[in-house]
Protein backbone atom coordinates (compact mmCIF):
# COMPACT_ATOMS: atom_id res chain seq x y z
CA UNK A 1 0.00 0.00 0.00
CA UNK A 2 2.70 2.50 1.01
CA UNK A 3 4.80 1.15 -1.87
CA UNK A 4 2.21 2.43 -4.34
CA UNK A 5 1.78 5.68 -2.41
CA UNK A 6 5.52 6.36 -2.45
CA UNK A 7 5.59 5.59 -6.18
CA UNK A 8 3.04 8.34 -6.69
CA UNK A 9 4.54 10.85 -4.24
CA UNK A 10 8.07 10.61 -5.62
CA UNK A 11 6.86 12.52 -8.67
CA UNK A 12 6.48 15.52 -6.35
CA UNK A 13 9.24 14.83 -3.83
CA UNK A 14 12.15 12.65 -4.90
CA UNK A 15 12.98 11.59 -1.32
CA UNK A 16 9.96 9.28 -1.35
CA UNK A 17 11.84 7.12 -3.86
CA UNK A 18 13.71 5.56 -0.93
CA UNK A 19 10.60 3.50 -0.15
CA UNK A 20 10.93 1.78 -3.51
CA UNK A 21 14.01 -0.03 -2.20
CA UNK A 22 13.23 -3.52 -0.97
CA UNK A 23 15.78 -3.36 1.86
CA UNK A 24 14.26 -0.15 3.22
CA UNK A 25 10.75 -1.57 3.14
CA UNK A 26 12.00 -4.76 4.80
CA UNK A 27 13.50 -2.76 7.68
CA UNK A 28 10.28 -0.80 8.14
CA UNK A 29 8.39 -4.09 7.94
CA UNK A 30 10.32 -5.44 10.92
CA UNK A 31 9.86 -2.26 12.92
CA UNK A 32 6.15 -1.94 12.12
CA UNK A 33 5.36 -5.53 13.14
CA UNK A 34 7.56 -5.29 16.23
CA UNK A 35 6.01 -2.01 17.33
CA UNK A 36 2.48 -3.30 16.74
CA UNK A 37 3.14 -6.43 18.83
CA UNK A 38 4.76 -4.54 21.70
CA UNK A 39 2.10 -1.82 21.83
CA UNK A 40 -0.95 -4.05 21.44
CA UNK A 41 0.42 -6.99 23.43
CA UNK A 42 -0.60 -5.83 26.95
CA UNK A 43 -4.12 -4.91 25.82
CA UNK A 44 -4.45 -8.18 23.91
CA UNK A 45 -3.40 -10.25 26.94
CA UNK A 46 -5.85 -8.38 29.19
CA UNK A 47 -8.68 -9.09 26.75
CA UNK A 48 -7.83 -12.79 26.63
CA UNK A 49 -7.78 -12.84 30.42
CA UNK A 50 -11.14 -11.07 30.66
CA UNK A 51 -12.63 -13.55 28.21
CA UNK A 52 -11.11 -16.42 30.22
CA UNK A 53 -9.35 -17.83 27.21
CA UNK A 54 -6.83 -19.80 29.24
CA UNK A 55 -4.62 -22.77 28.47
CA UNK A 56 -5.69 -26.24 29.61
CA UNK A 57 -2.62 -28.20 30.75
CA UNK A 58 -2.25 -31.96 30.33
CA UNK A 59 -2.28 -33.76 33.67
CA UNK A 60 -0.06 -36.55 32.32
CA UNK A 61 2.73 -34.14 31.38
CA UNK A 62 5.51 -32.60 33.46
CA UNK A 63 4.11 -31.52 36.81
CA UNK A 64 5.91 -28.19 36.54
CA UNK A 65 3.43 -27.25 33.79
CA UNK A 66 0.40 -27.35 36.09
CA UNK A 67 1.11 -23.77 37.19
CA UNK A 68 0.55 -22.69 33.57
CA UNK A 69 -3.10 -23.65 33.65
CA UNK A 70 -5.25 -20.65 32.82
CA UNK A 71 -2.48 -18.67 31.10
CA UNK A 72 -4.04 -16.79 28.16
CA UNK A 73 -3.65 -18.59 24.84
CA UNK A 74 -4.48 -17.87 21.17
CA UNK A 75 -1.76 -15.22 21.23
CA UNK A 76 -0.90 -16.24 17.69
CA UNK A 77 -3.71 -13.91 16.59
CA UNK A 78 -1.51 -11.01 17.73
CA UNK A 79 1.40 -12.32 15.65
CA UNK A 80 -0.72 -12.76 12.54
CA UNK A 81 -2.30 -9.31 12.92
CA UNK A 82 1.13 -7.71 13.12
CA UNK A 83 2.39 -9.67 10.10
CA UNK A 84 -0.63 -8.82 7.96
CA UNK A 85 -0.66 -5.11 8.81
CA UNK A 86 3.08 -4.75 8.21
CA UNK A 87 3.03 -6.73 4.96
CA UNK A 88 0.02 -4.90 3.57
CA UNK A 89 1.67 -1.57 4.37
CA UNK A 90 5.15 -2.20 3.00
CA UNK A 91 4.94 -4.95 0.35
CA UNK A 92 4.26 -4.51 -3.34
CA UNK A 93 0.69 -5.81 -3.41
CA UNK A 94 0.80 -6.54 -7.13
CA UNK A 95 3.14 -9.45 -6.39
CA UNK A 96 1.40 -12.84 -6.63
CA UNK A 97 3.75 -14.50 -4.15
CA UNK A 98 2.84 -12.01 -1.43
CA UNK A 99 -0.86 -12.76 -1.84
CA UNK A 100 -0.57 -16.55 -1.95
CA UNK A 101 1.51 -16.51 1.26
CA UNK A 102 -0.95 -14.15 2.98
CA UNK A 103 -3.96 -16.25 1.97
CA UNK A 104 -2.43 -19.58 3.01
CA UNK A 105 -1.27 -18.08 6.32
CA UNK A 106 -4.77 -16.75 6.96
CA UNK A 107 -6.45 -20.09 6.21
CA UNK A 108 -4.12 -22.08 8.44
CA UNK A 109 -4.53 -19.43 11.11
CA UNK A 110 -8.32 -19.76 10.84
CA UNK A 111 -8.08 -23.54 11.22
CA UNK A 112 -5.94 -23.09 14.33
CA UNK A 113 -8.28 -20.43 15.69
CA UNK A 114 -11.30 -22.75 15.44
CA UNK A 115 -9.31 -25.54 17.09
CA UNK A 116 -8.20 -23.27 19.95
CA UNK A 117 -11.64 -21.73 20.36
CA UNK A 118 -13.35 -25.09 20.70
CA UNK A 119 -10.76 -26.25 23.23
CA UNK A 120 -10.85 -23.13 25.37
CA UNK A 121 -14.18 -21.34 24.94
CA UNK A 122 -16.32 -24.44 24.30
CA UNK A 123 -14.36 -26.57 26.80
CA UNK A 124 -14.01 -29.31 24.18
CA UNK A 125 -10.66 -31.07 24.82
CA UNK A 126 -10.65 -32.55 21.31
CA UNK A 127 -10.97 -29.16 19.64
CA UNK A 128 -11.53 -29.30 15.91
CA UNK A 129 -11.80 -32.98 14.86
CA UNK A 130 -8.58 -34.16 13.20
CA UNK A 131 -10.33 -35.09 9.96
CA UNK A 132 -11.65 -31.55 9.54
CA UNK A 133 -8.37 -29.98 10.59
CA UNK A 134 -6.42 -31.94 7.97
CA UNK A 135 -9.17 -31.41 5.40
CA UNK A 136 -8.89 -27.62 5.54
CA UNK A 137 -5.11 -27.79 5.76
CA UNK A 138 -5.17 -29.94 2.63
CA UNK A 139 -7.50 -27.54 0.83
CA UNK A 140 -5.13 -24.64 1.50
CA UNK A 141 -1.96 -26.64 0.81
CA UNK A 142 -3.22 -28.14 -2.44
CA UNK A 143 -4.74 -24.83 -3.51
CA UNK A 144 -1.41 -23.05 -3.09
CA UNK A 145 0.48 -25.87 -4.84
CA UNK A 146 -1.85 -25.87 -7.84
CA UNK A 147 -1.76 -22.06 -8.07
CA UNK A 148 2.05 -21.98 -8.06
CA UNK A 149 2.23 -24.80 -10.59
CA UNK A 150 -0.27 -23.21 -12.97
CA UNK A 151 1.30 -19.73 -12.78
CA UNK A 152 4.96 -20.78 -13.05
CA UNK A 153 6.77 -18.65 -15.64
CA UNK A 154 9.99 -20.65 -16.01
CA UNK A 155 11.16 -24.24 -15.38
CA UNK A 156 13.19 -23.30 -12.28
CA UNK A 157 10.00 -22.49 -10.37
CA UNK A 158 8.92 -26.15 -10.35
CA UNK A 159 12.28 -27.91 -10.30
CA UNK A 160 13.79 -29.63 -7.28
CA UNK A 161 17.19 -28.34 -6.18
CA UNK A 162 19.41 -30.31 -3.82
CA UNK A 163 21.92 -28.55 -1.55
CA UNK A 164 25.66 -29.17 -2.04
CA UNK A 165 25.12 -30.33 -5.63
CA UNK A 166 25.94 -27.92 -8.44
CA UNK A 167 23.74 -27.87 -11.54
CA UNK A 168 21.35 -30.50 -10.15
CA UNK A 169 17.78 -29.55 -10.99
CA UNK A 170 15.17 -32.29 -11.19
CA UNK A 171 12.00 -31.69 -13.18
CA UNK A 172 9.14 -32.79 -10.93
CA UNK A 173 6.26 -32.22 -13.31
CA UNK A 174 2.89 -32.81 -11.69
CA UNK A 175 4.65 -34.30 -8.64
CA UNK A 176 5.51 -30.70 -7.75
CA UNK A 177 1.95 -30.28 -6.47
CA UNK A 178 2.17 -33.31 -4.16
CA UNK A 179 5.62 -32.32 -2.91
CA UNK A 180 4.53 -28.74 -2.22
CA UNK A 181 1.46 -29.96 -0.35
CA UNK A 182 3.53 -32.13 1.99
CA UNK A 183 6.06 -29.36 2.64
CA UNK A 184 3.37 -26.84 3.59
CA UNK A 185 1.19 -29.15 5.70
CA UNK A 186 4.16 -30.98 7.19
CA UNK A 187 5.94 -27.81 8.27
CA UNK A 188 2.72 -26.41 9.70
CA UNK A 189 2.16 -29.42 11.94
CA UNK A 190 5.86 -29.67 12.84
CA UNK A 191 5.88 -26.12 14.23
CA UNK A 192 2.64 -26.89 16.06
CA UNK A 193 4.22 -29.92 17.76
CA UNK A 194 7.19 -27.79 18.81
CA UNK A 195 4.97 -25.22 20.50
CA UNK A 196 4.98 -26.85 23.92
CA UNK A 197 7.29 -24.67 26.03
CA UNK A 198 7.54 -20.91 26.60
CA UNK A 199 9.17 -19.39 23.53
CA UNK A 200 10.30 -22.74 22.16
CA UNK A 201 8.52 -22.47 18.80
CA UNK A 202 8.54 -18.73 18.15
CA UNK A 203 12.29 -18.11 18.32
CA UNK A 204 13.23 -20.90 15.87
CA UNK A 205 10.45 -19.60 13.61
CA UNK A 206 11.98 -16.13 13.78
CA UNK A 207 15.46 -17.45 12.99
CA UNK A 208 14.26 -19.52 10.04
CA UNK A 209 12.15 -16.63 8.73
CA UNK A 210 15.17 -14.33 8.90
CA UNK A 211 17.24 -16.82 6.92
CA UNK A 212 14.45 -17.27 4.37
CA UNK A 213 14.30 -13.49 3.99
CA UNK A 214 17.95 -13.52 2.92
CA UNK A 215 17.39 -16.46 0.57
CA UNK A 216 14.32 -14.80 -0.96
CA UNK A 217 16.32 -11.64 -1.57
CA UNK A 218 19.10 -13.58 -3.28
CA UNK A 219 16.75 -15.82 -5.28
CA UNK A 220 14.83 -12.79 -6.51
CA UNK A 221 17.97 -10.99 -7.67
CA UNK A 222 19.30 -12.15 -11.05
CA UNK A 223 22.94 -11.26 -10.38
CA UNK A 224 23.16 -12.70 -6.87
CA UNK A 225 21.34 -15.90 -7.84
CA UNK A 226 23.65 -16.34 -10.82
CA UNK A 227 26.74 -15.77 -8.68
CA UNK A 228 25.60 -18.29 -6.04
CA UNK A 229 24.28 -20.69 -8.68
CA UNK A 230 20.83 -20.89 -7.11
CA UNK A 231 17.46 -20.76 -8.86
CA UNK A 232 16.43 -17.30 -10.02
CA UNK A 233 12.76 -16.76 -9.12
CA UNK A 234 11.51 -13.41 -10.46
CA UNK A 235 9.35 -11.66 -7.88
CA UNK A 236 10.44 -13.84 -4.96
CA UNK A 237 12.41 -10.97 -3.48
CA UNK A 238 9.18 -9.28 -2.38
CA UNK A 239 8.73 -12.06 0.18
CA UNK A 240 11.54 -10.42 2.12
CA UNK A 241 8.94 -7.97 3.46
CA UNK A 242 6.69 -10.79 4.70
CA UNK A 243 9.61 -12.66 6.28
CA UNK A 244 10.83 -9.53 8.02
CA UNK A 245 7.32 -8.80 9.25
CA UNK A 246 7.27 -12.30 10.72
CA UNK A 247 10.60 -11.63 12.42
CA UNK A 248 9.33 -8.39 13.95
CA UNK A 249 5.99 -9.85 15.02
CA UNK A 250 7.71 -12.93 16.45
CA UNK A 251 10.19 -10.91 18.50
CA UNK A 252 7.37 -8.70 19.78
CA UNK A 253 5.41 -11.76 20.80
CA UNK A 254 8.48 -13.29 22.47
CA UNK A 255 8.54 -10.24 24.77
CA UNK A 256 5.41 -11.67 26.39
CA UNK A 257 5.93 -15.35 25.61
CA UNK A 258 9.38 -15.74 27.14
CA UNK A 259 9.62 -17.87 30.31
CA UNK A 260 7.48 -17.59 32.36
CA UNK A 261 4.99 -16.88 29.58
CA UNK A 262 2.25 -14.29 29.94
CA UNK A 263 0.53 -15.66 26.83
CA UNK A 264 0.75 -18.75 24.63
CA UNK A 265 0.73 -18.85 20.86
CA UNK A 266 -1.85 -21.58 20.42
CA UNK A 267 -2.64 -23.43 17.19
CA UNK A 268 -3.79 -20.20 15.56
CA UNK A 269 -0.17 -19.04 15.51
CA UNK A 270 1.78 -22.28 15.23
CA UNK A 271 -0.16 -23.75 12.30
CA UNK A 272 -0.08 -20.46 10.38
CA UNK A 273 3.61 -19.73 10.92
CA UNK A 274 4.62 -23.26 9.96
CA UNK A 275 2.56 -23.11 6.77
CA UNK A 276 4.06 -19.73 5.86
CA UNK A 277 7.63 -20.96 6.34
CA UNK A 278 6.97 -24.08 4.29
CA UNK A 279 5.33 -22.15 1.46
CA UNK A 280 8.09 -19.55 1.28
CA UNK A 281 10.74 -22.30 1.15
CA UNK A 282 8.82 -23.84 -1.76
CA UNK A 283 8.59 -20.56 -3.65
CA UNK A 284 12.32 -19.83 -3.34
CA UNK A 285 13.10 -23.51 -4.15
CA UNK A 286 14.97 -24.27 -0.91
CA UNK A 287 12.83 -26.95 0.68
CA UNK A 288 15.76 -29.12 1.75
CA UNK A 289 17.49 -26.11 3.25
CA UNK A 290 14.32 -25.50 5.27
CA UNK A 291 14.54 -29.05 6.61
CA UNK A 292 18.10 -28.32 7.72
CA UNK A 293 17.38 -24.93 9.29
CA UNK A 294 14.18 -26.21 10.89
CA UNK A 295 15.90 -29.28 12.26
CA UNK A 296 14.28 -28.78 15.66
CA UNK A 297 10.84 -28.93 14.03
CA UNK A 298 11.88 -32.13 12.24
CA UNK A 299 13.25 -33.63 15.46
CA UNK A 300 10.05 -32.90 17.37
CA UNK A 301 7.93 -34.48 14.64
CA UNK A 302 10.12 -37.57 14.28
CA UNK A 303 10.09 -38.09 18.05
CA UNK A 304 6.29 -38.24 18.02
CA UNK A 305 6.23 -40.62 15.05
CA UNK A 306 8.78 -42.94 16.65
CA UNK A 307 7.03 -42.86 20.01
CA UNK A 308 3.64 -43.77 18.53
CA UNK A 309 5.08 -46.44 16.22
CA UNK A 310 7.13 -48.04 18.99
CA UNK A 311 4.22 -48.15 21.43
CA UNK A 312 1.84 -49.64 18.87
CA UNK A 313 4.31 -52.25 17.64
CA UNK A 314 6.10 -53.24 20.87
CA UNK A 315 4.08 -51.71 23.70
CA UNK A 316 7.17 -49.77 24.78
CA UNK A 317 8.01 -46.08 24.62
CA UNK A 318 11.31 -44.80 23.30
CA UNK A 319 11.09 -41.47 25.10
CA UNK A 320 9.73 -40.66 28.52
CA UNK A 321 7.28 -38.39 26.74
CA UNK A 322 6.86 -36.99 23.24
CA UNK A 323 7.42 -34.49 21.69
CA UNK A 324 11.06 -34.75 22.69
CA UNK A 325 11.22 -31.46 24.61
CA UNK A 326 9.05 -33.10 27.28
CA UNK A 327 11.47 -36.04 27.40
CA UNK A 328 14.28 -33.73 28.46
CA UNK A 329 12.04 -32.05 31.02
CA UNK A 330 11.20 -35.42 32.59
CA UNK A 331 14.92 -36.19 32.68
CA UNK A 332 15.33 -33.21 35.00
CA UNK A 333 16.25 -30.37 32.65
CA UNK A 334 14.65 -27.07 33.79
CA UNK A 335 12.34 -25.66 31.14
CA UNK A 336 14.53 -22.59 30.37
CA UNK A 337 17.50 -24.91 29.75
CA UNK A 338 15.55 -26.95 27.21
CA UNK A 339 14.33 -23.82 25.47
CA UNK A 340 17.68 -22.04 25.20
CA UNK A 341 19.54 -25.17 24.12
CA UNK A 342 17.00 -25.77 21.37
CA UNK A 343 17.44 -22.14 20.31
CA UNK A 344 21.21 -22.61 20.13
CA UNK A 345 20.80 -25.76 18.05
CA UNK A 346 18.48 -23.88 15.69
CA UNK A 347 20.99 -21.05 15.29
CA UNK A 348 23.69 -23.55 14.33
CA UNK A 349 21.36 -25.30 11.87
CA UNK A 350 20.33 -21.98 10.30
CA UNK A 351 23.99 -21.10 9.75
CA UNK A 352 24.57 -24.51 8.17
CA UNK A 353 21.56 -23.97 5.94
CA UNK A 354 22.86 -20.58 4.81
CA UNK A 355 26.28 -22.11 4.15
CA UNK A 356 24.70 -24.40 1.54
CA UNK A 357 24.14 -21.31 -0.62
CA UNK A 358 27.86 -21.19 -1.32
CA UNK A 359 28.88 -24.83 -0.87
CA UNK A 360 27.81 -26.06 -4.29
Amino acid sequence: MLYWLSEYLQEYLRSFAVFQYLTVRAIFGVLTALGFSLLLGPWFIRRLTELRIGQAVRTDGPQTHLVKSGTPTMGGALILSAIFISTLLWANLSNRYVWVVLIVTAIFGAVGWVDDYRKVAKRDPKGLPARWKYFWQSVAGLGAAIFLYMTAHNPAETQLFIPFFKNVALDMGIFYIVFTYFVIVGTSNAVNLTDGLDGLAIMPSVMVAGALALIAYLAGHSQFSDYLNIAYIPGAGELVVFCCALVGAGLGFLWFNTYPAQVFMGDVGALALGAALGLIAVIVRHEFVLFIMGGIFVLETVSVILQVASFKLTGRRIFRMAPIHHHFELKGWPEPRVIVRFWIITLVLVLIGLATLKLR
